[in-house]
């Protein structure tokens, strides 16, 4: 997939240093479809090979929204997420080159960072977040979850209560909320969010890219044995979005009601 044939991602790279992925869907809250993430992982893929590139920000359009997770209405309408590259939803992928592209990866979060977006930052090595910035999950409310790296691996970021609070409440929490709980490395106003990104990366680059890239490895390794339970989790959404119980949740979203999940306890 070629850069210029983007549609929901931009990407460029700036002073011969870093990246910069954009998710680009500001009237979905920059949710992700198929394509988004297909788009997402090509980003990551050149900006892996392009030896300019020390290291890597990923944020998202507009002042709203860092990324509102999988677009739950277009699934409500066409009962998934839309034409992809390969055929499949490659979410799963996005999660992994996203651990395993040998720089460090930024999360400038301008916004809310909520369901699936909530897990890209949390997967990302280090987050830098607007004053405005809003965390939390979303899953059980529109019958979703991620049972892999975006809880068993929460869990090791926050601690196990904070983790299964963040799951089973679903309350949204604010930026300094999120540095409190380590979930963000710095808040920052919102117009010097980028420019602090953009820091970081430059100092990153001033590295040994060698160095850098052992000790991401060694990081990842402590936690790398969640990517089997990641598989058997996305196999089991993969069914469980087919069922009456699945189905409510995106629909009850795209039809702005409560969902009923009553007859599935």
């Amino acid at each position: 997939m070629r850069i210029e044939d983007f549609t929901d991602v931009g990407y460029t790279v700036e002073e011969d240093n870093h990246a910069v992925i954009t998710i680009n869907r500001p009237e979905r809250m920059n949710s992700f479809r198929g394509r988004t993430v297909d788009e997402l992982i090509a980003a990551f893929k050149h900006a892996w090979a392009d030896k300019r590139v020390a290291a890597i920000i990923l944020t998202g359009a507009g002042e709203k929204a860092f990324c509102a997770g999988g677009d739950v209405k277009e699934r409500a309408e066409t009962g998934g997420y839309g034409e992809t590259e390969w055929g499949t939803f490659e979410i799963e992928r996005l999660h992994r080159i996203i651990r395993d592209v040998p720089k460090p990866v930024i999360a400038a979060v301008n916004g809310v960072a909520v369901g699936g977006g909530h897990v890209l930052h949390v997967l990302c090595d280090l987050t830098v977040a607007a004053e405005h910035a809003r965390f939390g999950q979303s899953g059980p409310r529109v019958g979703s979850f991620d049972a892999g790296f975006g809880s068993a691996y929460l869990a090791r970021v926050v601690g196990e209560k904070r983790a299964r609070q963040i799951w089973f409440l679903l309350d949204l929490f604010d930026a300094h909320t999120a540095e409190r709980w380590n979930l963000v490395n710095q808040v920052v106003p919102a117009a010097e969010l980028l420019d602090t990104a953009r820091a970081w990366a430059r100092k990153i680059g001033s590295y040994s890219p060698t160095a850098l890239r052992f000790l991401k490895h060694s990081f990842n390794a402590d936690t790398d044995h969640i990517g089997g339970i990641s598989h058997l989790a996305f196999d089991g959404l993969e069914l469980f979005t087919e069922t009456p119980e699945g189905r409510e949740g995106a629909a009850a979203f795209a039809e702005k009601r409560a969902p009923d999940f009553k007859p599935y306890r």
